[in-house]
This record gives C-alpha cells, sequence and structure tokens, in this order.
C-alpha cells in the first residue's frame, strides 16, 4: 500500500513546490526592486537632558529615490564619532515620503557622560580637528516591508568650534 501513495505524493510535493516557488516569484515582481532611501544628517539642537545624559534633536533629511511612496512608522539609529559610539535614538514616529522626494525627520538622541568624556578625550588627543570620521547607521521600519537599514558616513570640520 505504501508502494501506491509514494508516487501521488512525490507528484502532490512537485506540484506545491512548483506552486510555492510561483508565488515567491509573482510576490517578488509585486514588491519590485527599490533602492535603498538616502538618509543625510543636517541638525542637531539641544534639549532637556536628565542627570548625567544630554539630548539632541537629531535632524535628517530622507530622499526616496523610488517611484512610489515610502511608508515608515519609525527610525532607530547609532551615530559613532571618531571611531567610538556617541549618540543613539529611536523614535516610533510615522509618515510618508513621496515618491522622488523628501521629507525631514527629528529623532530625539541621548548621550551619555560618560560617552561624552570618552569623546572629548579622543578628540584633545587629535591635534587636528578639520576632518573628524562620523557613522550614522539604523533603520527605518516600513510596517510590513520591514526596515530598511542605511548608513551615512562623513567627516566634520571642528577647528572653528573647538580651540
Amino acid at each position: 500500500m505504501f508502494r501506491l501513495a509514494a508516487p501521488f505524493l512525490a507528484r502532490g510535493s512537485r506540484l506545491l513546490l512548483g506552486g510555492l516557488f510561483a508565488v515567491i516569484l509573482s510576490a517578488c515582481a509585486a514588491f519590485g526592486t527599490r533602492d535603498v532611501p538616502n538618509l543625510h544628517v543636517v541638525g542637531l539642537d539641544p534639549l532637556p537632558g536628565e542627570g548625567l545624559e544630554m539630548r539632541f534633536a537629531l535632524k535628517l533629511r530622507v530622499q526616496n529615490p523610488n517611484d512610489t511612496p515610502l511608508e515608515y512608522d519609525g527610525i532607530a539609529l547609532d551615530l559613532l564619532v571618531n571611531g567610538r559610539p556617541l549618540a543613539s535614538g529611536v523614535s516610533g514616529q510615522g509618515g510618508t515620503v513621496p515618491r522622488f522626494g523628501e521629507k525631514l525627520l527629528v529623532v530625539p538622541v541621548s548621550i551619555s557622560a560618560f560617552d561624552a568624556v570618552r569623546q572629548a578625550l579622543g578628540l584633545a588627543a587629535n591635534e587636528r580637528l578639520e576632518r573628524i570620521p562620523y557613522v550614522l547607521r539604523g533603520k527605518l521600519s516600513s510596517g510590513a516591508l520591514g526596515a530598511r537599514r542605511f548608513t551615512d558616513k562623513g567627516t566634520l570640520d571642528l577647528s572653528g568650534v573647538v580651540r
């Protein structure tokens, strides 16, 4: 009896796998390929802090290079300066970045007193404050499609600010 069921099961498995493959391909085609949004730091404003922390409103410009709107419902990020962690923040704000458009996001970030001291010591050891590297890493949550990870790298010129 098992010999009679085996060919039927094998044929059913092939049909099931073929159907599953077709569904996966059609789902990929429906979502299409989407370019990663561009996020750039454009400002940093002070906020009231608690105890030994400093708080800032980090302003990010989000650019959507896609031909469909980008909906988001949260953001998380980490800012490294001079190779060391400096600030991190999260926000549950949501909205839409229009197709081939941009939007300004404001994310509250925290800097611990210990990270600030580490940064100050690192900057004091660096005689030239013209090219301090920074890296911004994070993810922009886009609901059912998951999160879109991003990285922004650049340099800061602190020579006119810190003497």
